[in-house]
């Protein structure tokens, strides 16, 4: 058992599994805001030996060093690669703390998310139309880049809707190509390709640069879904500098800038597709999963 749990931020639990982690700490403490910065944070830990986060903060190497009784972290958000985290986790394997994180527990809503706000554009059921006539998904051809989870359920559902999907991925995927007909292209092909990009990235991976930006051309339709940006702020501002393309996020994270609010072309609810009751629970799930594999290893 851990003598002190520290929560630095909300972490989007449920009720039930906030009350079961006194099972795993002598004393659990919550915090509901996000910190303002690492002092903020290093007084919120103070001598705790466990710590929890969610996506809105970081632990880097400075908190590490100030928080010595630091033994477990636990990442209440996506954990896909060290160098996309919120976590220093170099650092912190360095001084021997466990970092665990957790995967796919919030992408049923992406794929929703973005089947509803291409319909709306495309409809004009919102007030704003695509084009001088209503569209359907049926034969528009869209490129997804990233095919991991949410990328594959975001191709799925377009492909449903009857669309022509290409990817485009660190590596190619011959099994989805083979079974779901999904088509593989380079991604400046894939860019002159599609009307609609669909970007499912990991966290600090930036794909779109003002390069690519101008060979994805005009009179488009640009989806960000991953947490953060997956474009060059200034690059995708130079972009909506034409009227006729256009800009769907479910974050102002995810476009990297709350100044795309005052700009027409720019759809966005901030209101992040992966949170949901179900997706809570998922997460829960696995978040008490960690602890207890962690406690059942006998190091506390």
């Amino acid at each position: 058992m851990f003598k002190k749990m520290v929560a630095i931020e909300r972490l989007n639990l449920t009720p039930e599994a906030e009350n079961r982690l006194s099972q795993y700490a002598e004393k659990v403490q919550f915090y509901y805001s996000i910190p303002e910065d690492n002092p903020a944070i290093i007084k919120r830990i103070g001598d705790a030996d466990a710590v929890l986060l969610s996506y809105t903060s970081q632990i880097d190497s400075e908190v590490l060093n100030a928080c010595p009784n630091i033994k477990y972290i636990g990442m209440c958000c996506s954990l896909y690669a060290p160098e996309n985290a919120n976590v220093d986790i170099a650092a912190a394997e360095e001084k021997g703390i466990v970092v665990k994180g957790v995967r796919d527990y919030g992408d049923e809503g992406v794929p929703e998310y973005v089947i509803s706000e291409l319909v709306r554009l495309l409809h004009g059921f919102g007030g704003t139309m695509w084009k001088s006539e209503p569209m359907e998904l049926t034969d528009i051809n869209i490129g997804v880049m990233g095919m991991g989870t949410s990328g594959t359920m975001v191709a799925r559902a377009l492909k449903f809707f009857g669309a022509n999907v290409y990817y485009f991925s660190r590596t190619r995927k011959p099994e989805l190509e083979n079974k779901e007909g999904f088509i593989w292209l380079p991604k400046d092909d894939l860019l002159e390709k599609v009307d609609i990009l669909c970007t499912c990235l990991n966290k600090n991976v930036i794909l779109m640069n003002e390069r690519e930006f101008e060979i994805f051309g005009n009179g488009k339709i640009f989806v960000n879904t991953s947490i953060g940006p997956s474009h060059d702020v200034n690059a995708l501002k130079n972009w909506l500098k034409n009227t006729q393309n256009y800009v769907l996020s479910d974050t102002f994270g995810g476009l990297g800038s709350q100044e795309f609010s005052n700009d027409p072309n720019v759809f966005c609810p901030n209101k992040a597709a992966g949170t949901s009751a179900l997706s809570k629970v998922r997460l829960s799930q696995k978040v008490i999963e960690n602890i207890e594999n962690y406690q059942k290893k006998g190091d506390v």
